[in-house]
This record gives C-alpha cells, structure tokens and sequence, in this order.
C-alpha cells in the first residue's frame, strides 16, 4: 500500500455519537505525509444528518490542506443519502478499495 494513502474505517452507524472520533482520525491522518485519504465505509449500517455533516466537515479540512479524499463501499442507505442530499456530486465516491486503488493511487 502506498505510504501517502491513509484508510479510515469508522464503524457501526456514523452519527452525532461517532463524529468527533471520526473527525479526530482524520485530524491525525491530515497530521501525516498522506495526500489521499480514503473513507471506507463498509462496516458503516447507517449514516444520519450528523453524519453525514461530519464527511463534509472532514472533506474541507482534507481540501484546505490540499488533500484529497474518496468515499468507497458505501451501502444503499448511504448512497441513498447521498443522492437525495446530492453530496454523490460533492464526494469522490469509488465501489471498493480495489476501485480505488486501481484509478487513484
């Protein structure tokens, strides 16, 4: 794995309870040498507003420190979200790790 990648796995169902510790991790991958981070949110079951807020908030951060940031493995709830809310055209969203590693890095 490239060394200027950084993944961030967060867990369980990504809302107000989860955000600061999401945002902390991607704090201290914005503290490393990486210029991509990755989100994967394949063990994510659910995303709520707060959530949902917390990726945007993450995607500024990572672009004011001219980083860039991809989304992968959302599930249909996520994607749902996504295109209602149209952040499908905000975030940098790929299938799998695989996808990503294959287009990106």
């Amino acid at each position: 794995m490239d060394s200027r990648v950084k993944i961030i796995e967060p867990t369980g169902i990504l809302d107000s309870t989860q955000a600061d510790s999401f945002r902390q991790q991607v704090d201290e991958a914005l503290g490393t040498d990486a210029d991509k981070l990755l989100i994967d949110l394949s063990n994510i079951s659910f995303v709520d507003s707060s959530g949902l807020g917390a990726l945007v908030m993450v995607l500024k951060k990572v672009r004011a420190a001219n980083k860039e940031m991809f989304v992968c493995s959302i599930n249909d709830q996520v994607r749902m979200l996504f295109e209602l809310t149209s952040m499908d055209r905000v975030f940098k969203v790929l299938k799998d790790r695989d996808d990503f590693f294959e287009k990106v890095s």
